[in-house]
């Protein structure tokens, strides 16, 4: 063996050891199609990844590293079609840019999946449905440390989608914020606050479906998960939902349906969520949620331990 493989083998054996540590505040997420179509993922965070958008097709997958302190989220698009040139749009998802890269661009009527990775501390996930549903979508946990639980949404909400929320062709449900635009719906102006926005008869219809995952503003307590030095697989139409914790252990940490959170759900304590305002200002680009940060980040930093220089998208 040279000098220059021992190198990069040493290397990796460090980077290994201090991401387990914590040291490597960086994430691997692998994102996996099991649909039976092509599935193009979107990309929106900071700091830039390699690329916002991409052709995943059936079956495929394709792995990122995250920057440091990287905070985003990942959808996936549907009846896709790009010319030659890489000009084109999506049915489903689409963010607008006219071509494969979304470059800064977000979309509503998608499921999304959402994730801040902690500089020295927590990782915080969650897969939403507050700007709507397009695709069922799982996240998955790999290594890590706390109590690191799979969640998402496995259902196919397009079948249960009111008409009044169902898009054109049927292939997306929209939020009742994004068809209506009500503030009552938006959790904003005067019902911006989690004691005057409460869930609505739509999103009730989505937790229902989808117990773990985000239904609208300040649904916190039970669709938000935190893991510590992880790495995250991301599946489009999963096959089922994903039963045991991946934090080494092979405990289950939840309901064996994987229908609710118990006590080892990996949600924040009761205590932190109690007014589920602070997690609300941590979303990243909802069009329906409040995004401040001044003494929200500050709150976090001496609770959470993230710093309080943490860059969000606005």
């Amino acid at each position: 063996m040279d000098s220059s493989t021992s190198t990069t083998l040493f290397t990796i054996f460090l980077l290994y050891i201090f991401r387990q540590k914590g040291v490597v505040d960086a994430a691997t997420f692998t994102l996996v199609n099991k649909c039976s179509q092509t599935v193009w993922p979107a990309i929106l965070g900071h700091p830039a990844m390699d690329t916002t958008g991409f052709e995943l097709p059936k079956g495929g997958s394709r792995a990122f590293q995250s920057p440091t302190g990287w905070s985003g989220r990942f959808w996936g698009r549907t009846g896709c079609t790009f010319a030659g040139s890489g000009r084109g749009s999506c049915a489903t998802g689409d963010c607008g840019s006219g071509q494969v890269e979304c470059n800064g661009a977000g979309s509503t009527a998608a499921t999304l999946a959402e994730f801040t990775i902690g500089s020295g501390s927590m990782d915080f996930y969650d897969v939403s449905l507050v700007d709507g549903y397009n695709l069922p979508v799982m996240v998955d946990v790999s290594g890590g440390s706390g109590q690191c639980q799979s969640t998402g949404c496995v259902e196919d909400l397009n079948k249960l989608c009111p008409a009044e929320l169902r898009t054109d062709d049927g292939g997306a449900c929209r939020s009742a914020c994004d068809a209506y635009g009500k503030p009552e719906y938006c959790c904003r102006g005067e019902f911006g606050s989690p004691s005057t926005c409460k869930p609505s008869a739509y999103s009730q219809m989505f937790k229902n479906a989808c117990p773990k995952s985000y239904s609208y503003a300040y649904d916190d307590a039970t669709s938000t998960f935190t893991c510590t030095a992880a790495d995250y697989l991301i599946t489009f139409c999963p096959t089922h939902p994903s039963q045991k914790s991946s934090n080494g252990t092979g405990n289950d940490s939840g309901p064996e349906d994987g229908s609710g959170v118990g006590s080892g759900s990996g949600s924040m304590p009761e205590a932190m969520l109690a007014d589920g305002s602070w997690l609300a200002n941590l979303a990243i680009g909802g069009s329906s949620r409040t995004r401040s940060l001044g003494a929200t980040l500050r709150i976090v930093a001496a609770v959470v331990h993230l710093p309080s220089t943490v860059v969000l998208l606005v």
